[in-house]
Parts: C-alpha cells; structure tokens; sequence
C-alpha cells in the first residue's frame, strides 16, 4: 500500500528535522581539531555529508517518493558512519561533546531508520 502525499510529506519533514541534527554534528566533528590527524574520524564526517547532500535541502524537494528511495538508500552509509563513530569516539576525545555527538547522532540514525522503515502494524 503507497503512502498518501500527505504521510510522504509528513515523513519527509521528519527525516528534514533530524537531518539538522546530522549537519550539526558533522559541522561539530569537522571543526574539531582531532579531525586534522584521524582518517577515520574524516570518513566519519564525510560520509554525514554524503546523506545530507544525498537528500538535498527540504525546499528543493519535488518529489517525495524520490526523496524517501535516497534516504533510504544513503541509510546503510549512514548506519555505517555512525558505527565506526560510536567504536573510535572513545579514542577520539572522551570529552563531553565528542560524547555528546555520538548520542547525537545515533539518535538521529534510530529516528531516520524508523521513517524510512516503519513498523508495519
């Protein structure tokens, strides 16, 4: 069964709304000086990028249907991304924000991932 236009839309939004989260913690560990020296941290950070540009800005959306099939295509580098971020942060920085970004982000990962795949009632 497709989505009306208006749940389309409602899931877009959603997804729109933690993609926020996403730029914020991408631009946080992009910023930060650990990422001079951490290929990995790097990936990290592009790979968050890769999604936001990937489902491009709320206003240029045409087409809710292909907004939904990029997200969830991106999602798995994402789910990636936010992976490899929760094993290295520890080394990275225990620092509260390095923490905090971690929590972040994985958030944001559970709440896109719960919009692209919902629970089938």
């Amino acid at each position: 069964m497709n989505a009306s236009p208006t749940e389309s839309r409602d899931r877009v939004n959603a997804i729109d709304h933690q993609v926020a989260h996403l730029w914020m913690v991408r631009t946080f560990l992009k910023h930060a000086d650990e990422a001079e020296d951490d290929e990995e941290l790097r990936s990290v950070v592009r790979d968050i990028y890769d999604f936001i540009l990937a489902v491009g800005p709320i206003d240029d959306v045409q087409d809710d249907a292909v907004y939904l099939k990029m997200a969830k295509k991106k999602l798995s580098k994402l789910r990636k991304a936010t992976e490899l971020y929760e094993e290295i942060q520890p080394e990275v920085s225990g620092h509260t924000n390095f923490v905090m970004a971690a929590k972040s982000l994985r958030l944001a990962l559970d709440a896109i991932t719960h919009i692209v795949h919902p629970p089938v009632a």
